[in-house]
């Protein structure tokens, strides 16, 4: 999981993200290139952010559901923009940007992950990116510093 590159794709990002399933970009990419790198390491899907403005984003989907495993997913690039339950719907985990901050937390049910910034670096925030792991029924987060 990764998030907020703003047309950064650092090669820290590219080593942690080796021998994963699948990619996920949480939005605001910044340029095509990053999924260009992104999608030469693993299956991709990501969605556009408030900062993919360009042409070249315009086919890129806002928000996005995966399935990874026995888990649904629900990808969406800001979450105050989440405009219902997803245990409801029964997602087991939303993936956001946006912030820049990383988090990980469960709130009824559901695991909410932002993996926070692996582009420039803004304010004092940590650069870094996510891993999330389905195995045996379970769903499990972990931000990685880079």
């Amino acid at each position: 999981m990764i998030s907020d590159t703003h047309g950064l794709i650092r090669p820290e990002a590219i080593a942690a993200l080796a021998g994963v399933d699948r990619i996920v970009h949480a939005g605001d990419i910044g340029k095509p290139c990053v999924l260009e790198a992104l999608a030469g390491c693993a299956p991709l899907t990501a969605i556009r952010g408030n900062n993919d403005r360009d042409p070249w984003a315009d086919a890129i989907p806002t928000s996005a559901t995966i399935e990874l495993g026995s888990a649904r997913i629900y990808l969406i690039h800001d979450l105050a923009e989440l405009d219902f339950d997803p245990l409801a719907r029964g997602f087991r985990a939303v993936i956001s940007g946006h912030s820049h901050q990383p988090r990980l937390e469960e709130r009824g049910g559901v695991l909410y992950l932002n993996p926070g910034s692996a582009g420039p670096r803004r304010f004092r925030l940590p650069v870094t990116l996510a891993r999330l792991v389905v195995a045996r029924g379970e769903i499990r987060g972990e931000i990685v510093t880079l």
